[in-house]
């Protein structure tokens, strides 16, 4: 075959190869039609149908027109803290609590918490009390025996080393507040 009798035969091979690798792209990605389902979906074959309890609200907001997909919008993630332990302690409890956390880091910045609406607390053993934004000795404990105290860098833990009832007591604005801490 001479070399111009190769040229045309040269060109449809290229453009064969290219249409391929386009192909093969498309292909990839689902082509132009196909939208992956979310990773926390099933996919639509093995997904039962919607049952009123999940099929998501109206959205109120004008602003943003409602899925066109008919698939249930899946929920956002719970939040999650770091340890498995809570950061804040609820503000809106002021009498004793029915149940106790386990052997968590329970953390009181002092700047954000409202001392008096704090009352009692309930640990397991092992439990840390985190007193943030305190100065070194200001928090004393009636039960020192049933706890290991630490201060550094305006930070006291205070760990719940055996079982019993501890009073902490925490100076703030000229008042003393003394939150009662029962340890299973």
């Amino acid at each position: 075959m001479s070399p111009a009798a190769r040229l045309p035969w040269i060109r449809r091979l290229l453009a064969g190869g290219v249409a391929l690798v386009a192909a093969v792209a498309v292909a990839a990605c689902g082509g132009t039609d196909a939208v992956a389902p979310l990773p926390v979906q099933p996919p639509a074959e093995s997904r039962p149908s919607p049952t009123p309890s999940v099929i998501p609200a109206p959205s109120a907001s004008p602003s943003r027109p409602p899925p066109t997909s008919g698939r249930p919008i899946a929920a956002p993630p719970a939040p999650t803290t770091a340890r498995g332990t809570p950061h804040r302690p609820t503000a809106t409890s002021t009498g004793p609590t029915t149940s106790c956390q386990g052997a968590v880091r329970y953390d009181l910045p002092l700047a954000e918490t409202e001392l008096e609406l704090l009352r009692s607390l309930c640990f397991a053993t092992g439990a840390v009390l985190r007193i943030q934004g305190i100065g070194p000795g200001l928090v004393t404990v009636d039960r020192p025996e049933l706890v290991s105290q630490h201060y550094e860098a305006g930070v006291v833990d205070i760990r719940f080393v055996r079982p019993g009832t501890v009073d902490v007591t925490i100076p703030q604005q000229d008042r003393e507040h003394t939150i009662t801490v029962v340890v299973r």
